[in-house]
């Protein structure tokens, strides 16, 4: 039986799975009404971003499976690569 995630990866191509990942760092950030989560996972140079309506519990430490897409964020004329997180969960 495929888990949720499986499921996702299979349907939307463009979609990468990682599991059991460490966070090596969690920020959380207002913008608006939304507070934007940025993640800095073991050995991977790019931020995983996702936002919620409210804070989250601090995931320093954990190990998580995210769900996630690349995506290219231009801030300043420069461009940056982002992993858009879709679905992240405890491992």
């Amino acid at each position: 039986m495929k888990t949720d995630s499986e499921k996702l990866v299979k349907k939307h191509g463009q979609l990468n799975q990682s599991d059991n990942m460490k966070v090596v760092s969690h920020v959380q950030r207002d913008e608006g009404d939304w507070v934007r989560h940025t993640l800095m996972l073991e050995n991977v140079h790019v931020p995983f971003v996702f936002r919620r309506k409210q804070g989250y519990q601090s995931l320093l430490g954990a190990r998580v499976n995210v769900t996630y897409y690349r995506h290219i964020e231009e801030v300043a004329g420069i461009e940056f690569e982002t992993m858009k997180v879709v679905r992240i969960k405890r491992s």
